[in-house]
């Protein structure tokens, strides 16, 4: 087994690449960002170098506007420096963003992406927050996976660096930042035969010092601003070729490639779905499925979202493709359509390539996204007028823009095991799950998920484990639809969750209770006494409470 394979969350994955290139690391945590800005903290404490060999200097502030001031200070001063934020933190920054991308200071945001607060609050996952900062100036450079956070994070330093331009550095929070995958980690070495010195040094001699006196922070009037203001484009312009140049000798290294628009799919696709984030592994999942059955179909993901390079979206795109389906994961209200969805009609407007294109929204608020949805999106692109400006995972019966789902679909690696365990908030079903799944993925040659569903309430609320674990690589960023075990470890579940629905045929049923077989025929609900018949599932009961009493574990 590969030595550099560990089992880690995306936080980890990201803060682990970040921390290598990191001298001052300025803090204000908010979920679910908080565990990247923990263990720099705790990394730091523990005397743990970065790629320089020097130790780095870690600072809570007191807000966001705080965290971003003392970057903004930082990057004058000459020091690599670092932040981790999300939503309303995010928002906070965007002032001192403006100076930082204004000033051209190579800092990096990594953002776990999530829901900014409107009609309520939503600490769970989107793109709403990365998408009110696009006009900051900053590159936008997108994950999907727990693997890409860990690689994009490592990118980005290095463009920034390159490019004299900041990076904002997303994946989705809650489901790339919390979900625990087996991937392949980055030795400190590999950056430094990648880093350019001579960019870094140039970046250094800039800093604000008594010796090198010069203007900066100014006010300027009419008869300049403008200008000044445009002679930036050039640092945008050669961002593109940076980034794609970097990504290429970062495949070198590690043997992985990334494109700032990846294609997969057949390479005579007719229908093509555009995102970005965790969702493309479902695309890629459903990919497989449709095309298996004759049909061709693709997806493009974006890597590379600020700068948006025409260039490279086309070189991307197959000539065979006749409709276009972008998902959005934010809501611009009012717009005529949301952000990425126009991007990419702009870029097709102003081409030759005139092919009809429809966007749709998925995904608020952590909302889950399955291949059976994704597959509704081709279904919808393959009708004679498909719907535009849909939204899909959600019934809408008021403005009615939701796409009709078919039946589910199973698109899940064979050979895969997939479980579920219910539990209650602060009751160790979580912790054992995530200890579970580490011991298997670092331990075997199987490749893990582990993913955690909590409710807003936490402690004492509901908690659901999903692990999968299997000989092929996982790309299913979405919660088990259909598991080979079932377990709940709280009785007081039974009849008020419906926990046999989604164990398949011949699967395993366990219940956590010290009901005897009456009490158990007399509680257990007609419903759950039909599936476990029909589909002849397999139910067992266990004692734990009394067994953890015995064995003194309170």
């Amino acid at each position: 087994m590969n030595k550099n394979m560990k089992s880690m969350d995306g936080n980890t994955a990201a803060a682990l690449a970040a921390y290598a290139f990191t001298e001052i690391a300025a803090i204000y945590p908010i979920t679910p960002s908080s565990t990247m800005a923990e263990l720099a903290d705790e990394w730091s404490a523990n005397g743990k170098k970065n790629m320089f060999g020097q130790g780095v200097m870690v600072r809570e502030m007191q807000s966001e506007g705080g965290a971003s001031g003392a970057l903004h200070g930082a990057l004058s001063a000459g020091s690599l420096a670092t932040t981790f934020t999300a939503s309303q933190g995010l928002l906070l920054m965007i002032p001192n963003m403006y100076k930082i991308a204004g000033e051209l200071l190579p800092g990096v945001f990594h953002i776990s992406a999530r829901a900014v607060a409107a009609h309520a609050l939503s600490i769970f996952g989107d793109h709403s927050d990365v998408m009110a900062a696009r006009q900051t100036g900053f590159a936008m450079l997108s994950s999907g996976s727990v693997q890409e956070a860990h690689d994009m994070a490592g990118l980005a330093h290095l463009c920034a660096i390159e490019s004299s331009l900041p990076f904002l550095h997303f994946f989705d929070g809650f489901r790339t930042s919390h979900e625990i995958q087996k991937i392949e980690t980055v030795d400190y070495e590999v950056y430094r035969k990648l880093i350019n010195h001579e960019a870094l040094q140039a970046f250094r001699d800039r800093a604000m010092s008594p010796e090198n006196p010069f203007t900066k922070g100014s006010a300027q009037n009419p008869d300049i601003y403008f200008q000044a203001k445009e002679s930036a484009n050039r640092f945008y312009e050669a961002l593109p070729d940076i980034v794609q140049d970097y990504m290429d000798r970062y495949a070198e290294q590690t043997g992985r490639q990334y494109h700032l628009f990846d294609y997969y799919g057949d390479p005579d696709a007719e229908y093509v779905v555009i995102a970005m984030g965790s969702v493309c592994e479902t695309v890629r999942e459903t990919v497989d499925y449709l095309n298996g059955k004759g049909e061709k179909t693709g997806l493009i993901a974006v890597r590379l979202y600020r700068p948006f390079s025409a260039k490279d979206f086309l070189t991307a795109l197959p000539s065979s493709v006749k409709k276009i389906a972008v998902l959005d994961r934010t809501k611009e209200a009012g717009s005529d359509g949301e952000p990425l969805c126009l991007d990419v009609k702009g870029v097709l407007y102003s081409s030759d390539r005139k092919l009809k294109v429809v966007g749709g929204i998925y995904g608020l608020g952590s909302k889950d996204t399955t291949p059976t949805q994704i597959k509704a999106v081709f279904d919808n692109l393959k009708s004679e007028e498909p719907k535009d400006n849909f939204t899909v995972g959600i019934t809408d019966d008021v403005t009615f823009r939701s796409l009709p789902l078919g039946e589910k679909i199973d698109t899940v690696p064979k050979g895969t095991v997939s479980c579920k365990f219910w539990g209650l908030g602060s009751d160790g079903t979580v912790g054992a799950n995530k200890s579970a799944i580490k011991i298997i993925g670092d331990n075997t040659d199987l490749y893990a998920q582990g993913y955690f569903a909590y409710d807003s309430k936490k402690s004492g609320g509901v908690t659901i484990s999903h692990l999968r674990f299997g000989p092929e690589p996982l790309r299913s960023p979405y919660l088990i639809e259909i598991a080979d075990f079932v377990s709940c470890s709280a009785p007081s579940y039974v009849g008020q969750y419906d926990m046999t629905e989604d164990v398949r045929e011949g699967g395993v049923f366990l219940l956590n209770t010290s009901w005897d077989e009456n009490e158990l025929n007399e509680r257990l609900t007609a419903k759950m006494k039909r599936d476990i018949a029909n589909r002849h599932l397999r139910f067992y009961t266990i004692n734990a409470d009394a067994l953890a009493g015995k064995l003194g574990l309170g």
